[in-house]
């Protein structure tokens, strides 16, 4: 799927024609360059490697500042690979979010916020001591019963239990492009997307 990585800007809403109130995410799409070119010759496959958001030479390697030279770019933040790009693209091409139209399905993957440990109820949605989850006695949040006794003498693997929250690759899929702001590399599509403001993602048509 070709695409582009962007961040995410943060939540807001619009009204559409018939006045109703859309949730919506606003996101910097690009501008992404073309960092390097995949070829069923030399790789086996065909694909694009993107940069995107520039990166001071301090904190760069001397491998990656010889990488980003062959693309006559600086350094970047965030590289992804991309592939089904409708026209051909070389090295150091620059692609913007006009590579996006209003209207049209996108999928938005990045990483959740992280939640740290939680317990059953908030992780898995266990109800409590209202709805006796997993034969509970009268604590309120506890999990309840994890296994039986004397057979199998353990807990089955997958067991829902307390633990870490959060922090998991998400993919939402369909989401529409309410907007496209080319002058300023925005793309706001309707619903919400994973990961904390300033958190990046790729966003795939």
């Amino acid at each position: 799927m070709s695409g582009l990585i962007g961040k995410k800007i943060g939540m807001t809403s619009i009204f559409d024609e018939n006045g109703k109130n859309i949730p919506c995410t606003v996101i910097e799409v690009g501008p992404c360059v073309v960092t390097q070119v995949r070829t069923n010759e030399v790789d086996g496959y065909e694909a694009l490697q993107l940069g995107f958001d520039d990166k001071s030479a301090k904190h760069t390697t001397k491998a990656a500042e010889g990488h980003f030279k062959k693309a006559g770019t600086v350094a970047k933040k965030k590289v992804v690979e991309f592939q089904g790009f409708e026209t051909e693209h070389k090295l150091g091409d620059v692609i913007t979010v006009d590579l996006f139209a209003e209207g049209e399905f996108v999928d938005v993957q990045g990483v959740s916020k992280g939640k740290g440990f939680q317990g059953v109820v908030k992780r898995h949605g266990f109800g409590g001591v209202g709805q006796v989850t997993h034969g509970q006695h009268n604590r309120l949040r506890a999990p309840g019963s994890v296994g039986a006794s004397s057979y199998p003498s353990r807990v089955f693997k997958g067991m829902r239990m307390a633990g870490r929250m959060g922090g998991d690759n998400v993919k939402v899929q369909n989401l529409r492009v309410l907007k496209v702001v080319a002058e300023k590399n925005l793309l706001v599509v309707k619903g919400c997307v994973p990961g904390h403001k300033d958190s990046y993602v790729i966003v795939q048509k």
